[in-house]
């Protein structure tokens, strides 16, 4: 595990970022349970376009910064802009509107309704019906399995299958911004690289992705900028090939 003996006095950034237009911008970020403080002052931004990681430790607070970012808990300090504009303490389902999705971790879809009905679901704040059944084409596309199983009960699909729905279910909004916690958990790797390649391809199309993930290898492999989450803080931040590169994250992250 790295150390977070230097975090107060702020991260250590690896390497140079990439110039991009702003989309989202975290700052000063605190977030406590009760009197426990789960986020003391992370500051962050995804670029329009970009990939970007964070990882860290069980605990170290990633699933609480995208809960705080997509409205499911209110800071206690900082603020969040998305687009400029200020969100923070907005409410989740204002901020689909606003162009933000969120496949929480444990999937969150609905077992008892169809794939199909899940996707629809997805999609519920829409009212251009042509383009809602163009988009869910375009998730059969980018996931071929949901279409074979587009009119099964979701209870009955693998866990595989079920994150796919859970991404797709997300993407049916439209979003500037996905924001994804731990899609790889639990799915065996043949899986875990599908999903993978399918958020590559999500991202070419211009869907910018904040990516909470344990498989620090695939996600800095992927992301374009990372940030590593230590007790509640940010350690350490960098290039994602920069921070794949790094001792520190290689010894702590990567079992090296």
């Amino acid at each position: 595990m790295v150390t977070a003996v230097a975090a107060s006095a702020g991260p250590k950034t690896l390497g140079k970022r990439e110039a991009r237009e702003g989309l989202l911008d975290v700052d000063n970020l605190h977030v406590a349970y009760g009197a426990i403080l789960a986020l003391r002052g992370v500051s962050l931004s995804v670029g329009k376009g970009e990939v970007v990681a964070l990882i860290g430790a069980n605990g170290a607070g990633k699933s609480s910064t995208l809960r705080a970012v997509s409205g499911m808990l209110r800071p206690t300090k900082g603020t969040i802009r998305l687009g400029g504009e200020d969100i923070t303490g907005v409410k989740s389902n204002q901020l689909v509107l606003k162009g933000m999705a969120h496949a929480p971790e444990g999937r969150g879809i609905f077992l008892n309704l169809t794939v199909e009905e899940n996707l629809q679901l997805g999609a519920y704040l829409r009212k251009d019906r042509e383009g809602i059944e163009q988009d869910a084409e375009y998730c059969f596309r980018l996931f071929p399995q949901l279409k074979e199983r587009r009119k099964q009960q979701s209870a009955t699909i693998s866990g595989g299958e079920q994150q796919m729905l859970a991404i797709s279910r997300a993407l049916m909004s439209r979003p500037k911004l996905l924001l994804l916690d731990e899609p790889s958990l639990g799915l065996a790797p043949q899986l875990v690289e599908t999903i993978f390649r399918t958020l590559g391809e999500v991202n070419r199309r211009g869907v910018s992705i904040l990516l909470v993930e344990q498989n620090a290898h695939l996600a800095l492999s992927l992301a374009h900028y990372g940030y590593v989450l230590e007790t509640g803080e940010i350690y350490m931040a960098g290039p994602g090939q920069e921070l794949l590169a790094s001792p520190e994250v290689r010894k702590a992250y990567l079992g090296e």
